[in-house]
């Protein structure tokens, strides 16, 4: 059986899970070509580049905003410079912000950022309703869609349970944007196209500290990654920044049927997707596994 394996040493988000699934082997073109059905295109650009993360080559992966995605939210970072190759800014996505940067010129791979106070009405978020009806109306094939749906799914009645709202109700200021978008249904996209017929994954490590979200300062996990994550095994790390975010711990804990060791299996490929934060002893990065099981 030819199965994915993610080993998340130092966790996972959605733009990690893609990096590393193009590094792997799988093709962004065909995957940029696919996410056109939805009829979002106008809204972003995406880039890939080679970088070093602590000496590991992986593969970068951004959702970059154009103006025409209307999104406002305020952010600041500070520049970790890494080696890059072709077109490549880089942000993390998943949880906060949305970029309002559209350079799509070459920038240094790795920036930080300080996330700002973000207002509760975001012009460019989409409700669950929303999202749902963009994935049936897209006609990917069904493999797609229910992956996508799944996932969608899972952030939603998180985010529902947080705030006590019902599914219906719930609008995704914080995943709704293009670029959580973007991500999940890219993921579903690239794991189909490699044939991956079953996903296992590491234990998920959450990392330590503090971050901001809409409603102020949280520790680590945030709320809507600990209640996607129950029922995941969750590794135990002492680094004070948030390892998984929602769009990443949502991946994982719908598509993985098992959670453990790397099984045994004959190994066909590897990737590295990187992460946007840069660790002085660790590399933030994601392994991808891809091999036969039986």
């Amino acid at each position: 059986m030819r199965t994915l394996y993610f080993d998340c040493f130092s966790g996972i988000s959605g733009d990690m899970v893609i990096g590393a699934l193009i590094d792997a082997g799988a093709d962004p073109v065909q995957m940029e070509e696919e996410l056109k059905k939805l009829n979002m295109d106008e809204e972003y650009n995406l880039s890939w580049g080679k970088v070093v993360k602590n000496g590991i080559t992986s593969t970068k992966f951004d959702v970059i905003l154009t103006s025409k995605s209307d999104q406002t939210h305020e952010h600041s970072h500070s520049h970790e410079h890494e080696h890059s190759h072709g077109h490549s800014h880089s942000h993390e996505h998943e949880h906060r912000h949305g970029h309002s940067n559209s350079h799509g010129h070459e920038h240094s791979l790795g920036h930080e950022h300080n996330h700002s106070h973000v207002p509760h009405s975001h012009p460019g978020s989409r409700t669950y309703k929303q999202i749902v009806e963009a994935i049936n109306e897209a006609n990917f094939i069904e493999s797609v869609a229910n992956m996508s749906l799944a996932i969608f799914k899972k952030i939603g009645e998180a985010e529902g349970h947080i705030h006590g709202l019902p599914l219906e109700k719930v609008h995704f200021h914080e995943v709704g944007a293009v670029d959580s978008i973007i991500d999940i249904i890219g993921a579903a996209i690239l794991i189909d196209q490699l044939g991956i017929e079953s996903v296992q994954s590491s234990a998920i490590p959450t990392g330590s500290g503090h971050i901001h979200i809409d409603h102020g300062i949280y520790p680590v996990p945030a709320p809507a990654t600990l209640e996607i994550l129950k029922g995941v095994p969750i590794a135990s790390n002492d680094i004070r920044s948030e390892l998984a975010t929602p769009t990443g711990a949502a991946i994982a804990a719908v598509l993985a049927g098992n959670f453990g060791s790397l099984p045994p299996m004959t190994v066909e490929s590897i990737g590295y997707g990187a992460g946007t934060k840069t660790f002085e002893n660790h590399p933030n990065v994601l392994r991808v596994i891809i091999g036969e099981t039986q």
